[in-house]
């Protein structure tokens, strides 16, 4: 009896070994959970998109705009057509792109030599916070923004509904973006806001968090959580402060502009997305 039971402990203590050594290797092969980046923002978060899934884009968040409002152009004599192809925009490897390429193309009669895309968040908001995080750029003529703009736009005009430029930047003037905002008294240099004077020398090589913060009193302008300039008019009304209704975001990448040329070199370029969060204060 004392042999049978010495030998059932063996194999008993056997069958632990094995199993404990095959434990370990299945832990050496555990794929951790993808960790979210928590942006430094307060309140609930009311929309968002991290472009994770490869393709094409959520289009019950976001639209194409397409057709220029300006008798077949687009303002600030920009040289691009805007397309929803999946060739000016997709979604790899966690990012959103929207790519700027050197291409003849035609649309509704007219022909240009480059084309990009123009999106249009289907949400709108009142008072808030954005978090966009972004690599942009490379390339003379470029000129990538994440702003938003008046849900009214269409029944009181622009500049009447408002604008806040929550980042541009120019790439004939590669180590600068701008904020800004645009209304009836004052556009682009309004007080507070001063466009161009922020320096950022790895904005191709690197992702940057531009954010706004909005509220009934004042917008705040971000990049990585640093606070750069401050819009609050005082006294405030209807023409400086347009800023008390909806409002929704546009992300695009324009080619070209009435005061800055395209590098005749130029091919093709990309403004990268890794994700777009809006806060309720």
């Amino acid at each position: 009896m004392r042999k049978k039971t010495r030998v059932v402990h063996i194999i008993f203590l056997i069958i632990l070994t094995v199993f404990f050594i095959e434990c370990s290797k299945d832990e050496g092969n555990i794929i951790p959970p993808e960790i979210i980046e928590e942006p430094p923002a307060s309140g609930d978060l009311i929309f968002f998109d991290e472009f994770d899934i490869d393709g094409a884009l959520d289009t019950s968040k976001w639209t194409f705009e397409i057709i220029p409002p300006n008798n077949g152009s687009w303002w600030n004599g920009e040289e691009q057509h805007y397309t929803g192809r999946r060739d000016n925009t997709y979604i790899s490897n966690g990012t959103m792109k929207i790519v700027a390429k050197k291409e003849v193309y035609t649309f509704q009669g007219s022909t240009k030599n480059y084309t990009s895309a123009r999106l249009n968040s289907k949400f709108s908001f009142t008072y808030g916070r954005i978090d966009v995080k972004a690599k942009l750029p490379k390339g003379g003529g470029t000129w990538p923004a994440i702003w938003t703009i008046g849900s009214n736009i269409n029944s009181v005009g622009w500049p009447a509904c408002g604008e806040i430029d929550i980042m541009e930047h120019w790439g004939h003037e590669p180590t600068i973006v701008s904020s800004a905002t645009h209304n009836t008294a004052c556009s682009g240099d309004c007080s507070g806001v001063t466009v161009g004077k922020t320096a950022i020398s790895d904005y191709n090589d690197e992702f940057h968090v531009y954010s706004m913060i909005w509220n009934e009193n004042e917008i705040q302008f971000l990049i990585d959580d640093e606070l750069k300039y401050t819009y609050d008019p005082s006294p405030k009304d209807t023409r400086n402060w347009p800023y008390s209704a909806d409002q929704f975001i546009i992300l695009n990448l324009a080619m070209g502009g009435s005061w800055f040329t395209i590098d005749p070199d130029f091919k093709e370029a990309a403004m990268e997305i890794d994700y777009v969060r809006v806060y309720k204060n």
